[in-house]
């Protein structure tokens, strides 16, 4: 089982995008997908809102997410969400287990 949450990064005047890029060109990023039980740490960008940036955010469990949010980390990015004044809106996933059906793979195109 992993825990996905999509974190909606929204602000004005490009405030998102500007976020993103300093989260990856000051290492802060890599920082992160460094940490234990870390899977997945991208952003992306919808293309009908160019204020708002998508963070996909991957954990082995809960215990991961709990030593991330106790870590030094939490307190750098509350400080880049203050300084480009952003808001969020949250969804977690839980993965299934069994993955992906035979049935739902009829329809993907894999290499």
């Amino acid at each position: 089982m992993s825990i996905a949450v999509n974190l909606y990064y929204t602000g004005k005047n490009g405030n998102a995008r500007k976020f993103a890029e300093e989260m990856e060109s000051s290492g802060t990023a890599d920082r992160i997908r460094a940490e234990d039980g870390n899977e997945r740490y991208e952003y992306f960008y919808p293309k009908n809102d160019p204020e708002t940036v998508l963070l996909i955010d991957m954990w082995r469990d809960q215990e991961a997410i709990d030593a991330h949010h106790a870590s030094e980390m939490m307190g750098i990015l509350a400080a880049l969400r203050e300084k480009y004044d952003l808001t969020m809106k949250a969804e977690r996933y839980v993965t299934d287990e069994a993955g992906i059906s035979e049935k739902d793979r009829a329809f993907l195109r894999e290499k």
